[in-house]
């Protein structure tokens, strides 16, 4: 990091320390002290991703506008000007983002990846922060989670490819190691983190490209996948088919395409399963659909407290997708309130909902791995 950077990073800390918890950050009144003191910080103000920022909140504080539109804010981030990034932020999943600043090196991709799987992802490594984005929990960043809430067509998502690495070596390996029969995931269990890195860019390209896809894309169909059960659904359907396409895309360099699918395999089986113990999050649920679904159709079995995958995992994993995909291609003849239905009844066939408790319980195999892993 640049003595500038640094420099820069620290106003910003700075800044945001003076922000009360609980402020209503879209508010004129906080927006106009908070220009105040942009404008009168030494270093912070001269960089174009905080000009542009500052344009936008005079924009808004001369014209009155109701709705917030970091459009030249959006414009400095999507062009790709100078890798940096400035913003108020307001997400309720990412509490610890508020006004932040980072700067980040992009990552290489695969000709054919990219072609053929386009979207507007973009795999980064983390160069410099502040505080908001050093927290472990924000891996990604969407549009959306600026204060405006939107997302355009032509805005760039980022994932932090840093944090997934630091991810799977904390909790992933370990949990290969102590989990899964010898010998399950022999391109990830042996991968240095180049090639982790390299797995998870793929990932995070082919997960974006897929929700846009199919009868029920995202962001469509957004407002028919909030409940929990269902957002985690739609994370597990776009993951089954990515893992499809690195198993199945003749075009894409065989072994590379075979790691990324145990490293996408591992992390939805494995990773996700322990998050959020004792209640489950959407990516857990998710993570007990995959389980119990490959289990009663042969596509793993539990011996001796080891998990072995089996030949047909990879015709279970497409039946799998064949079933939500049918549930959703309603869409087109039902209404979106049936569909949602439908889609609720697959997933509550695979997972253990509590009635009287109103929430989804974990699979005791994946609590106690949790206990004595200590992940």
């Amino acid at each position: 990091m640049s003595n500038e950077i640094k420099a820069v990073i620290d106003e910003v800390n700075e800044i945001r320390r003076r922000i009360v918890p609980g402020t209503d950050v879209t508010g004129p009144v906080f927006l106009a002290e908070l220009l105040r003191h942009l404008e009168e910080s030494e270093h912070l103000r001269h960089q174009p991703a905080a000009q542009a920022f500052m344009d936008d909140l005079r924009e808004d504080l001369r014209e009155g506008l109701a709705e917030r539109r970091l459009s030249r804010t959006k414009e400095h981030i999507n062009i790709e000007r100078d890798r940096h990034l400035f913003s108020l932020f307001n997400a309720s999943y990412f509490p610890r983002l508020s006004l932040d600043y980072l700067t980040y090196e992009t990552l290489p991709t695969h000709p054919h990846l990219a072609r053929r799987y386009g979207s507007n992802t973009m795999p980064v490594n983390i160069t410099a922060c502040s505080d908001g984005f050093a927290s472990r929990v924000v891996v990604a960043l969407f549009p959306e989670n600026h204060i405006d809430g939107r997302q355009d067509p032509d805005d760039l998502i980022f994932y932090f490819i840093d944090k997934f690495v630091e991810r799977h070596n904390r909790v992933t390996r370990k949990m290969i190691d102590e989990v899964m029969a010898p010998g399950s995931f022999p391109l990830v269990q042996g991968a240095d983190d180049d090639l982790v890195e390299a797995a998870s860019s793929w990932w995070v390209r082919l997960h974006e490209y897929h929700h846009r896809q199919g009868d029920m894309p995202i962001p469509d169909y957004l407002h028919a996948k909030k409940l929990k059960p269902l957002a985690g659904l739609e994370e597990l359907r776009v993951d089954v088919s990515s893992m499809l396409v690195c198993l199945n895309d003749p075009e894409l360099p065989a072994e590379e395409a075979r790691r990324a699918y145990e490293y996408m395999l591992a992390e939805r089986l494995l990773r996700y399963a322990v998050e959020g113990i004792p209640r489950p999050n959407y990516d857990a649920v998710a993570s007990q659909l995959l389980f119990n679904y490959l289990s009663r159709h042969g596509g793993i079995a539990l011996r001796e407290q080891k998990i072995h995958l089996r030949p047909e995992l990879p015709d279970v994993l497409a039946a799998f997708l064949g079933e939500i995909q049918a549930v959703e291609r309603r869409i087109h003849t039902a209404s979106v309130a049936e569909v949602k239905t439908g889609l609720l009844d697959f997933t509550n066939r695979y997972t253990d909902y509590d009635e009287e408790a109103g929430d989804y319980r974990h699979i005791p195999f994946f609590a106690d791995v949790k206990q004595r892993l200590g992940v």
